[in-house]
C-alpha cells in the first residue's frame, strides 16, 4: 500500500482528533454550512496528529463521526422524520447523537424484516441533510469500521454502552454475534466484513470479558435461558479461568429451567480443570442452592439428605466438594441408583481430586447399599474409587487381581500416590496367594511397576513373552525395570525381528543398542516407518544413533531417511543428508528439524518450490535466512507471513529481527506491534495514548522470551507499558491486557502499582509463568497475604490457589497450612524444584511427614540392619510411604538415618533416591554403601543396578569404577547424563567401558561416541585425532551440546574439519550443527568469518570462546552477533573489548540493522554500521502518522 494510500485510509478509518485546531473544533456547533464542512474537509490532512485519551473518547468520536464522513454532497430536496420508518428514524437519529452501536444494531434489527431499496436509503441521506450533517456511503461505511475498531481496544467502554442497550437491541447483538452464519453484512450498499469483525472480537480478552458480563448481567432477562447458557459456553471457552471468579459466580441465575440448568451445569462441569479451587467451591455452592430448591422438601428432615441419585449425576465431578456428613446422609436407595447408571463409572473415573476421606465415605455408602464390594460388576462401576478400598480381609486373589486391573486409572490422582502404591502392594501379595510371580504376571495390571529389580530377575522369559500383552501397556517404568524385562523377552525370542519389538510397546526402550545395531536394516527400517515408531523419540541418544548407523550402512538409507518422522529426524547427521537427493516440501510436514538441518534443506528446496510450500511445512521457517527474507518480493514476504507469526516460537530472534526490518522496508504501516521489540529501542518513542493497547495486546500475546530483547530494552518496554497502563494494574481488564507480560513486571511495580483486585485475577497467570525471579515472587506473595490474609484463615481452596506460591511463606505459616492442609501441601511439594528455591517448604514437608509416621506407627530400624549398622538401635529408618511422599524434600534425612535403612526400602526406592537433586556427599556415599550392601560387591552389579543409581553413582571413587562392568554403552549412556563428575572419574568410566568392551578409542562406532557423552570431555589430544571421521561425522551434533574444556573442544575442531573442510570455509548450516566446537575457533580462524555468518554461531558456542580470542573479532563482526549471541556474551569477553567493540556489541543487542544482506550465493559487501531512524523518508516527519496508521491498518476489518 502507498504511502499516501495509507494516510487516506487512517484518515478515513480511525477517529483519532487532529491538533489544537481538531481538539478546538469539537466545541463547535454540529449544524455547520456546506461551505464551513469543505473548508474544513480541505485542511484535515495539514494538520498535526493528536492522540485522544480513553476518557474523551465517548464524547469525541461523536464529533470525529461527523467531521470526518462530511462530504459536499448535494441533495436538493428536504426530508422530514415522517418518511422514514419508526426503527430507521430511531437508529439515524442515534447516529446523529453519538450512540452508533445502538444505532448499527437498530439498522441489523429493522433490515432482518425490511428489505433496502435506494430510495429508502435516498431518505436516510436526505434526512441527514435536512439536519445539515451529510454523509457519502463510503465515508459512512469506513465510520462504521473505525468506530467498532476503537471499541475494541475499550472493553471498559464497550461493557457500558452494551449495558445501556435495550432489549431489542441486546438480543440482536447476541444474534449477529454469537448466531450468524453471514459473512458480510449488508446494509444498502455498506458492506462490512463480518467474519473477521467476529474474529477479532473473539481474539480479544478485554472484549470477551465485556461479552461474559453483560451476558450474566442482561441475557437471562432478554433472551431464553438455554440461548444465554450457549453464548456462556462459547465465550468461556476463550480464558474461564479468568473470568469465572468466586465473586463473579454470586451473578448466576438462582432461578433456571430445568433444560437450562442442566446446560449450563456441563459447562461449568466441562471447565472444571480450567477453574481455581475457590471458584469451584462457589460453583458447586451455585449447583447446590439450586439443586436444593428444586428437590421436592416434603420429607425432608435433617437426617435425610438433598443428594439424589440425579443430583450426583448433575453435580459430575463438583461430588468431590459434598461435605462428609453429607456423603454419610445420603439415601442408600439413591446410592444404589446412581451406580446403577451407565455413566457412573465414566463420572467416578475424573474425580482426580477426590480424598480418602470422602471416597471411603462413597464406598460406606455404596456398600451399605446392598453392593457386593467384591463382585467384579461393582469393581468397574467405582471408577477411581477403588485407589482408596480397604476392605482388604480374607480378600481371594481374583478379587485382588480385579481391583489391580482398575487400579491402572489411580496415577491420574492429584495426590496420594504413596496410598496407592502401599495398597498396591498389599493386594500383589493377595494376588500371589498359592501362586508365582510368573504364574499372575499377566494379570497384576501396573503393578508389575512396584515389583523390584530382584523380583523382575526371577521371571522367567517365557512367563514375560507370556504377559507381554499386558505388559506393553504399563506405563511408569523405571529404566532399570524396562532393561530387564525386555532381556528376558528377548532371550525367549532368540531373533529380535520387527514383530518382536512391534509387540513390545514401552518396553522397546529396555533394548540394547547393540541389539538394535544387530538387527536387520529392512526390519529397522520398518520399525522407522510403523506404529512402534512412536517410541522412538523415547530412545536413549546412543539407540537412536544405532538404528541410524544401521540403516545409514545398508545402502537404503535414502528411502528410509524420507520415511523418518518426528523428533526422531532431528538425529540424522547434517552430513548424512548432504548425500541423499530427491527431497520434497511434503516430505518435511511430519518431521522435527534442528536448525542446521532446515538451514540445509530450505537453502535446496527452495530452488525448485514457491515460498509458501516451504513456509508451510512449519519446521522448515527454521531454515530461512536473512538474505532470503530480503530476497522476497513485497507480495511475497506479506502473503507469507502468516507462516512465521504462527511459527514464531521456532524463530531464532534473529530471525525475528529480520523480519521486523524487512516488514518496515516493504510496509511499515501495517507492521505488527510485538515487531517493535526488536527493533531499536527509538522506535518505541512514540507509542503512548490510543496506540497503547494495541501495542501491549500484541506483546501480551506473544513470548517476550521468544524474541530475547536485551535487559536494557526489555527495561524501555516494561517502562513504556507502565505509561500506557498509567502507572498501575488496576483491574481485570489490565490483567486480561497484559497476558503474558504479566511475568515481566518488575517487583517494584507489583509491590506498589497492582491492585488487589487485578491481583485475584492475575494469580493463575504468574502461576503459568516460566521465570519469575526471587523478587518478583516475595512481591507475589505479599500481595497474596494482603488479598487472603493470615495463613490461619486460609481456607483448603485458597492453598491450592495460592499453590507453588507458598515456597515463599516463613516457616511459622508454613507449619501453620502443614498443619491444616497436610496432603495439599504434600501435592504442592511435588511440583517444586530443588531444595534450593524451597528450602522452607520441603523442610515443613519432611517434618509433617515424619510426624505423622510417628504418631501412626513405631519406626524404630528392624533387627535386621543391626547386622550391618549396630548403631541403628533406636534410629528411625526411612519408610517406603516416607520416601515417595516425600520426593527432594528426602534432602532431610541425616547420614544416620539413610545408613539405617531397610534393605527391602532401599531396593524398592533406589531410582527415586537417585533422583534427588539436593543429596549432599555424605548422604550419597550412605547411599552408595546401602547399594554395596544390598546388592554385593561391585563386581557383581548388573547393569540395570548401575542405571538405577542415578546421582548416588557419583559416589563411586575411581577404584570402585574400575570394578564394574562398563561394556554395555546404555550404561555408559545412563552414567554420562550425570554432569558432577570429576575428571578422574570421567576417565575412569572410559577406560572401564574400553576395556570392558574390548574396544580402543579408534574403533568406536558414533554410537558409542554419543553414550559416551560428556566423559568424551576427558579424552586427550591423541585419543581425540584417534577417532574415526565417519563415526565422528555421525555424532558431531550431540559432541557439539558438550561443554568441554578449550584444549578438548581445539582437538574436536580439528576432527570437525576433516568431515567439514577448513574453518574458514565452514557455512551457516555447519556452525550451528558442531555447536561448541565452534568454540575451539583460534584468532586468525574466528576473524576470518564473513559478518554475515556470525549470527549462526550457537549461543552455547560464543560463551565457550575464551575471552582473549574473543577479542580478536572485528567491530563488524560483533554488530553481525545478531540479538541472541550478544546477549550470551561473557563479562570476562565483555571486559576484554575495546570502545569500538563494546559499541558494536550494543547495536547487536539492540537489534540494529548492521549490513547490506549478502545475495542468495554468499557475497556480501559489508558496509558501515547503521540504525534507520524511525523518521525516514516513508515517514515524513511525523513518526506519530505512522504509528496511528501501524496499529488501525493491522487491523483485520
Amino acid at each position: 500500500m502507498l504511502w499516501s494510500e495509507s494516510i487516506h485510509f487512517w484518515w478515513h478509518g480511525m477517529c483519532c482528533i487532529a491538533g489544537k485546531r481538531c481538539c478546538a473544533r469539537a466545541q463547535f456547533s454540529q449544524k455547520l454550512s456546506t461551505q464551513k464542512l469543505e473548508q474544513l474537509r480541505l485542511t484535515e490532512t495539514t494538520v498535526p496528529f493528536c492522540c485522544v485519551i480513553p476518557e474523551e473518547m465517548s464524547r469525541l468520536l461523536k464529533i470525529c463521526f461527523l467531521l470526518l464522513s462530511m462530504n459536499h454532497t448535494e441533495i436538493t430536496h428536504s426530508q422530514n422524520s415522517e418518511d422514514l420508518p419508526p426503527l430507521l428514524h430511531k437508529a439515524v437519529e442515534e447516529v446523529i447523537t453519538g450512540k452508533y452501536l445502538n444505532a448499527l444494531l437498530d439498522i441489523l434489527h429493522f433490515q432482518s424484516s425490511n428489505v433496502w431499496t435506494a430510495d429508502m436509503l435516498t431518505k436516510v441521506m436526505a434526512y441527514f441533510h435536512a439536519q445539515e450533517v451529510m454523509f457519502t456511503l463510503s465515508s459512512l461505511q469506513m465510520s462504521i469500521r473505525s468506530y467498532l475498531k476503537n471499541l475494541l481496544y475499550q472493553p471498559r467502554q464497550l461493557l457500558s454502552e452494551f449495558q445501556q442497550l435495550d432489549e431489542q437491541q441486546f438480543q440482536t447483538a447476541m444474534k449477529y454475534l454469537f448466531n450468524s452464519k453471514k459473512d458480510h453484512l449488508e446494509m444498502g450498499n455498506i458492506i462490512l466484513d463480518w467474519d473477521k469483525t467476529r474474529e477479532r472480537i473473539f481474539q480479544s480478552p478485554g472484549v470477551n470479558r465485556t461479552l461474559f458480563l453483560v451476558t450474566l448481567d442482561k441475557c437471562f432477562l432478554a433472551l431464553s435461558a438455554l440461548d444465554c447458557v450457549d453464548i456462556l459456553s462459547q465465550v468461556l471457552r476463550v480464558s474461564a479461568v479468568n473470568y469465572l471468579q468466586p465473586d463473579v459466580i454470586g451473578s448466576l441465575p438462582n432461578v433456571l429451567q430445568e433444560d437450562a440448568f442442566r446446560n449450563l451445569s456441563t459447562v461449568f462441569k466441562d471447565l472444571y480443570d480450567k477453574t481455581s479451587a475457590n471458584t469451584q467451591s462457589a460453583l458447586y455452592g451455585w449447583m447446590k442452592q439450586i439443586l436444593q430448591k428444586s428437590y421436592n422438601m416434603s420429607g425432608f428432615n435433617e437426617s435425610t439428605s438433598w443428594v439424589s441419585a440425579e443430583n450426583l449425576w448433575i453435580l459430575g465431578r463438583y461430588m468431590v466438594h459434598l461435605p462428609l456428613e453429607e456423603i454419610l446422609k445420603i439415601s442408600l436407595n439413591e446410592i444404589r441408583l446412581f451406580i446403577s447408571y451407565d455413566n457412573a463409572t465414566k463420572q467416578l473415573d475424573a474425580v482426580y481430586d477426590i480424598t480418602p476421606e470422602l471416597a471411603q465415605a462413597f464406598l460406606e455408602r455404596i456398600k451399605s447399599s446392598g453392593f457386593d464390594m467384591r463382585n467384579t460388576s461393582t469393581i468397574y462401576r467405582l471408577g477411581l474409587l477403588v485407589c482408596f478400598y480397604d476392605d482388604m480381609e480374607q480378600m481371594d486373589a481374583a478379587v485382588a487381581r480385579a481391583l489391580l486391573h482398575q487400579m491402572i486409572k489411580c496415577n491420574q490422582l492429584r495426590g496420594f500416590q504413596a496410598e496407592v502404591q502401599k495398597l498396591k502392594s498389599q493386594l500383589l501379595n493377595i494376588a500371589m496367594q498359592n501362586q508365582t510371580l510368573n504364574d499372575v504376571l499377566g494379570s497384576l495390571s501396573d503393578a508389575v511397576v512396584g515389583l523390584t529389580s530382584s523380583q523382575l530377575e526371577s521371571l522367567s522369559p517365557e512367563a514375560v513373552h507370556n504377559a507381554i500383552a499386558t505388559l506393553n501397556q504399563v506405563s511408569g517404568w523405571a529404566k532399570s525395570q524396562v532393561m530387564i524385562l525386555s532381556s528376558k523377552y528377548l532371550s525367549y525370542e532368540k531373533v529380535l525381528s520387527f514383530y518382536n519389538v512391534s509387540q513390545m510397546g514401552a518396553l522397546v526402550t529396555g533394548i540394547s543398542t547393540q541389539s538394535f545395531y544387530s538387527m536387520n536394516p529392512k526390519e529397522l527400517s520398518q520399525i522407522v516407518q510403523g506404529t512402534t515408531s512412536q517410541y522412538l523419540p523415547d530412545l536413549s541418544p546412543a539407540q537412536q544413533q544405532g538404528i541410524l548407523r544401521k540403516i545409514a550402512a545398508s545402502g537404503d538409507f535414502s528411502s528410509s531417511v524420507k520415511d523418518i518422522q518426528g523428533a526422531f529426524f532431528k538425529e540424522v547427521p547434517l552430513s548424512d543428508l548432504w548425500k541423499q537427493t530427491g527431497y520434497s516440501s511434503s516430505m518435511m510436514k511430519e518431521k522435527e528439524l534442528r536448525r542446521s538441518q532446515a538451514l540445509y534443506l530450505y537453502e535446496l528446496l527452495s530452488k525448485k518450490n514457491y515460498p509458501v510450500d516451504l513456509l508451510s511445512t512449519g519446521q522448515l521457517v527454521k531454515g530461512v535466512t536473512c538474505q532470503l527474507i530480503e530476497s522476497m518480493s513485497t507480495d511475497i514476504f506479506l502473503n507469507n507471513f502468516k507462516f512465521f507469526e504462527n511459527n514464531l516460537h521456532l524463530l531464532s530472534p534473529y530471525q525475528v529481527n529480520c523480519l521486523a526490518w524487512k516488514f518496515w522496508k516493504v510496509s511499515n504501516a501495517s507492521i505488527p506491534p510485538f515487531l517493535l521489540l526488536v527493533l531499536p529501542v527509538e522506535y518505541l518513542e512514540y507509542v503512548s495514548g490510543p496506540l497503547c493497547v494495541p501495542f501491549i495486546e500484541s506483546l501480551g500475546k506473544t513470548e517476550m522470551d521468544l524474541l530475547n530483547p536485551s535487559l536494557h530494552k526489555k527495561n524501555i518496554v516494561l517502562q513504556k507499558v507502565q505509561e500506557c497502563l498509567n502507572g498501575s494494574v488496576a483491574d481485570e481488564y489490565d490483567v486480561d491486557l497484559l497476558g503474558n507480560l504479566i511475568c515481566h513486571l518488575p517487583p517494584a511495580f507489583l509491590h506498589s502499582r497492582m491492585s488487589l483486585r487485578a491481583m485475584a485475577t492475575a494469580l493463575h497467570q504468574f502461576k503459568v509463568c516460566r521465570q519469575l525471579s526471587h523478587e518478583q515472587k516475595t512481591e507475589i506473595k505479599y500481595k497474596l497475604l494482603e488479598l487472603y490474609g493470615s495463613t490461619n484463615n486460609w481456607t483448603a481452596e485458597t492453598t491450592l490457589d495460592v499453590g507453588p506460591f507458598i515456597a515463599l511463606l516463613s516457616k511459622g505459616e508454613l507449619n501453620v497450612l502443614a498443619e491444616k492442609f497436610p496432603d495439599i501441601i504434600l501435592q504442592i511439594a511435588k511440583t517444586i524444584g530443588p531444595v534450593s528455591s524451597a528450602e522452607e517448604l520441603l523442610s515443613t514437608v519432611f517434618e509433617s511427614v515424619s510426624n505423622a509416621t510417628a504418631n501412626t506407627e513405631s519406626s524404630l530400624t528392624r533387627p535386621v540392619s543391626l547386622t550391618f549398622f549396630p548403631d541403628c538401635l533406636g534410629t528411625r529408618a526411612p519408610s517406603s510411604d516416607e520416601i515417595i511422599k516425600l520426593a527432594e524434600a528426602n534432602v532431610f534425612w541425616s547420614v544416620q538415618e539413610l545408613k539405617c535403612m531397610d534393605a527391602g526400602t532401599f531396593e524398592k526406592n533406589v531410582e527415586l533416591l537417585g533422583t534427588v537433586s539436593g543429596f549432599n556427599g555424605s548422604q550419597l556415599i550412605a547411599l552408595k554403601e546401602k547399594a554395596k550392601q544390598v546388592w554385593g560387591s561391585l563386581p557383581d552389579w548388573k547393569s540395570y543396578h548401575i542405571v538405577s543409581l542415578g546421582r548416588i553413582a557419583l559416589a563411586l571413587t575411581e577404584h570402585e569404577i574400575e570394578e564394574l562392568d562398563l561394556h554395555s554403552v546404555d550404561t555408559i549412556s545412563v552414567l554420562s547424563q550425570q554432569t558432577e563428575w570429576t575428571r578422574m572419574q570421567a576417565r575412569s568410566i572410559l577406560q572401564g567401558f574400553l576395556e570392558d568392551s574390548g574396544q580402543m578409542i579408534s574403533t568406536l562406532k558414533s554410537f558409542d561416541l554419543v553414550g559416551l557423552g560428556a566423559i568424551l570431555c576427558a579424552l586427550n589430544s591423541t585419543e581425540i585425532m584417534s577417532i574415526r571421521t565417519a563415526e565422528f561425522s555421525a555424532a558431531v551434533a550431540r559432541i557439539g551440546l558438550l561443554f568441554c574444556s578449550t584444549p578438548v573442544l581445539r582437538q574436536f575442531k580439528k576432527m570437525t574439519e576433516s568431515v567439514f573442510g577448513t574453518a574458514t570455509s565452514w557455512n551457516g548450516s555447519v556452525l550451528q550443527e558442531i555447536g561448541t566446537i565452534a568454540g575451539g575457533l583460534n584468532e586468525d580462524e574466528l576473524k576470518a568469518f564473513d559478518t554475515n555468518l556470525m549470527p549462526y554461531f550457537q549461543p552455547i558456542a560464543i560463551r565457550f570462546i575464551p575471552p582473549e580470542v574473543f577479542q580478536a573479532l572485528s567491530p563488524e563482526q560483533i554488530a553481525n552477533l545478531g540479538p541472541e549471541n550478544a546477549a550470551v556474551v561473557t563479562r570476562s569477553q565483555h571486559e576484554h573489548l575495546n570502545a569500538s567493540q563494546l559499541q558494536s556489541l550494543q547495536l547487536a543487542l539492540d537489534g540494529a540493522r548492521t549490513s547490506t544482506p549478502e545475495t542468495q550465493n554468499g557475497a556480501s559487501t559489508t558496509q558501515a554500521v547503521q540504525t534507520p531512524a524511525p523518521s525516514g523518508a516513508p515517514c515524513l516527519s511525523g513518526f506519530g502518522i505512522w504509528l496511528c496508521a501501524v496499529f488501525t491498518l493491522h487491523l483485520p476489518f
